[in-house]
């Protein structure tokens, strides 16, 4: 449901009105993007760690028992492929899949050829959880979208999208 009123004024306006007065030679187009984008992470991660509690695992957790998910059966992938996936260093990887493992969600299988990497495998409690918190968090994701309708919707995705690519694709600087 779409509303044809504008969106009321938030913490973001605020801010750059007070930008504006103390320097307003500022071009803060991108701070109302970007502090809104921040906002809207930080919201949105508060209500998906939310919904993923009841399974018992983080956001983080659920990351890794997502790539998993989607890797396809044997569900099975090397702890730097995952870390890589997920943009996290192998040491954060590690203290993730210790506590999958403890938890009964995934097992550590050996690497055909190379005996000193395991890989990570989703078990059957862990295959059932995660297609269970992938539901949840997708109706919890839902919310957001649902209130925006399908046209503000697709729209907020593919200008997220061209972000995304121009940062991605850009030569840092």
């Amino acid at each position: 449901m779409t509303s044809t009123r504008p969106p009321e004024r938030d913490d973001v306006d605020a801010i750059v009105a007070q930008w504006a007065q103390q320097r307003p030679e500022l071009d803060t187009r991108a701070m109302e993007i970007f502090g809104r984008i921040y906002r809207l992470s930080a919201l949105m991660g508060e209500r998906m760690e939310a919904v993923y509690a009841p399974f018992g695992i983080s956001r983080g957790e659920f990351d890794v028992l997502a790539a998993l998910r989607r890797a396809g059966a044997p569900y099975r992938l090397a702890p730097k492929d995952l870390a890589r996936s997920l943009m996290i260093t192998t040491g954060g990887m590690t203290g993730r899949l210790t506590r999958l493992t403890d938890a009964g969600l995934i097992h550590r299988v050996p690497h055909p050829s190379d005996k000193r990497c395991l890989y990570a495998e989703l078990t059957d409690a862990g295959l059932e959880t995660i297609d269970q918190a992938v539901a949840a968090g997708v109706d919890g994701q839902a919310f957001v979208a649902d209130r925006l309708g399908d046209e503000q919707a697709r729209a907020l995705a593919d200008q997220l999208r061209a972000a995304l690519q121009i940062l991605t694709t850009a030569p840092p600087e």
